[in-house]
């Protein structure tokens, strides 16, 4: 029509091709135009986590649990610190909960309780979050760093024993993404060399480990000690910092209390090397109200993963998550592996359609800066390798909406698929 300026001049000819980088900006730019709205607002609302939304839920008992505490004005050690420690000792079916400040403290507090000293190893995998090793190092003690299991993402077994050595003290598996490390043939090896296993259960709280004698266990409560981080974004998080370590052993209780204290049994009597590392009683009062929801919050994020499962079962180019038939898998990350396209690319054109994604870990531990004297003999870490240059994690969170659900596992396909082809 007169007046009107046609939406392509370009016609190309039947040998002419339309450039890759082209074709995905049309997808990308032109889809909004056959959105309805209800769509366009499933777009600017999508997040990794949304705690807004799920604070929206639990609002009243939240706010109350806070008030209580400005009322009592007992901000440091109130009684609310003392029932969530109860409450989460028998939600575990553990003796001892120590709280503290972060899951890095709780992973510090552990190591000091062991009386673990410089030069003394310890075995752990590099493809972790790096709070795993870094308190290995503050500690001045030796990081020995073990492949990860191609499936599960977490400690491979196999590889454990072969880095065994006579200063070697302790393995510290990580539950990564919210599925177990293989324990049973872990705490095995752990007894057969007279080694302490220190669990990573910052990812997995909620989940539980069954063994070969139908015994279920929960995560961070089958080693020497446990520890847990309260990050806002974790399975069961604060709304600050918080973190906390689990044991069996009560001698090894009273001292993990004592190291987070100061190193004291007795006010003003200190008996060892201690930190200062509590749970407030703001963060206790809410992890207390979140504790009564735990489980649900863990089924809701498998029914997420398992709508996801089903959206990209069959493509080529996804690895979905594994499930390991001994972890009850918490999702606390949908993590995939992807090939046979450039992530980066997918990352950028997920971004443009509103949609999230991050990387858990762009950098393995053992190519960090503060490691880059460690000596890896021959130790083999191309699994971890190449692990960090092809996973890629999506939204998945406990207030996810099937419409979201639909539209990210929709667009993933069309734009992993359209890049696919060039």
């Amino acid at each position: 029509m007169p007046g009107q300026v046609p939406l392509f001049r370009f016609k190309p000819s039947s040998q002419q091709l339309l450039p890759k980088s082209f074709v995905l900006q049309l997808l990308i730019t032109f889809a909004p135009l056959f959105m309805n709205t209800s769509t366009q607002t499933i777009m600017t609302n999508l997040q990794m986590v949304d705690l807004k939304s799920q604070y929206a839920h639990i609002k009243e008992e939240i706010n109350q649990a806070i008030q209580e505490v400005i009322d009592t004005t007992a901000f440091i050690n109130g009684p609310q610190v003392k029932n969530f420690t109860t409450a989460l000792e028998k939600y575990l079916d553990v003796k001892h909960v120590i709280p503290c400040a972060n899951g890095t403290d709780a992973l510090q507090i552990a190591m000091m309780a062991l009386d673990l000293q410089p030069g003394d190893e310890i075995i752990t995998p590099s493809y972790t979050y790096f709070a795993t090793v870094e308190v290995v190092g503050l500690l001045k003690l030796k990081p020995v760093f073990c492949e990860v299991d191609k499936d599960t993402f977490t400690i491979k077994v196999e590889e454990i024993e072969k880095l065994i050595t006579p200063k070697t003290r302790a393995i510290v598996p990580v539950h990564l993404f919210g599925q177990s490390a293989d324990m049973e043939p872990i705490l095995a090896i752990a007894k057969k060399h007279n080694l302490y296993v220190i669990e990573d259960n910052a990812q997995a709280i909620g989940g539980h480990y069954t063994f070969s004698d139908g015994r279920k266990v929960a995560n961070g409560c089958m080693g020497t000690i446990g520890t847990t981080s309260f990050f806002p974004s974790k399975n069961l998080g604060c709304y600050g910092d918080g973190g906390a370590i689990f044991t069996n052993d009560d001698e090894l209780g009273i001292k993990l209390k004592m190291v987070a204290n100061h190193g004291q049994k007795e006010k003003y009597i200190h008996e060892i090397i201690g930190c200062n590392s509590r749970l407030d009683t703001m963060q206790a009062a809410i992890l207390n109200v979140k504790l009564q929801h735990l489980d649900q919050y863990c089924d809701a994020r498998r029914k997420v993963a398992e709508y996801y499962d089903q959206a990209f079962a069959g493509n080529d180019r996804i690895k979905i998550p594994f499930r390991a038939s001994y972890s009850h898998h918490v999702y606390h990350q949908y993590t995939m592996q992807v090939n046979g396209v450039s992530r980066d690319e997918l990352m950028a054109k997920l971004k443009e359609a509103g949609i999230p994604s991050m990387i858990y870990y762009p950098i393995p531990a053992h190519k960090q800066k503060m490691f880059a004297d460690i000596d890896l003999g021959e130790t083999n870490l191309d699994l971890t390798n190449w692990l960090v240059e092809n996973v890629i994690s999506i939204p998945i969170h406990t207030e996810m909406t099937t419409e979201q659900m639909e539209y990210i596992s929709t667009q993933f396909l069309t734009i992993i698929n359209a890049l696919a082809r060039f």
